[in-house]
């Protein structure tokens, strides 16, 4: 569990992590350099979920090479089955981080929503979405194994 006490807003309890996949920890199909490493420090901390399409069909592989539980979506609606799929965890208690239109709702119904700005871009919707805004993937794990750095940013 990460727990983040916010001047302005109160008590955070964080203990579920749900990622995006495509354009949030991988690009062009492949995990980006790092990622593996701060999961993996972070992981004792937090459940974490990869949700995905899985546009490229890496997403079975990538998931079991960082050792994370993968929920493939439906085709059709990926935006609601992200939110749905926070919604079931309990929503107070995850953080979401994505970049893309399809990880709007879950950024907006999550405790915290963390928008990256990575090498495949970020929708101007999910960054409206989001709590945080992060140059890439790392900076997001960073500033959660860091949780002083997230209450600076968050407080009111």
């Amino acid at each position: 569990m990460i727990h983040l006490s916010v001047p302005g807003r109160g008590d955070i309890h964080l203990t579920h992590l749900v990622l995006d996949l495509n354009g949030t920890i991988a690009a062009g199909g492949a995990v980006l350099p790092g990622v593996p490493e701060q999961l993996a420090r972070l992981t004792p901390h937090l459940h974490a979920h990869l949700l995905t399409a899985d546009t490229r069909g890496t997403g079975g592989a990538i998931a079991q090479q960082l050792g994370l539980t993968l929920h493939r979506l439906p085709p059709g609606d990926e935006a609601a089955a992200k939110r749905a799929y926070v919604t079931a965890l309990g929503a107070e208690h995850v953080v979401a981080i994505g970049n893309g239109m399809n990880d709007v709702e879950m950024l907006h119904a999550a405790a915290l929503g963390i928008a990256v700005l990575g090498p495949e871009g970020l929708a101007i919707p999910a960054l409206l979405a989001a709590q945080v805004l992060v140059p890439d993937i790392l900076t997001a794990l960073d500033a959660l194994l860091d949780p002083i750095r997230l209450i600076a940013t968050l407080r009111a």
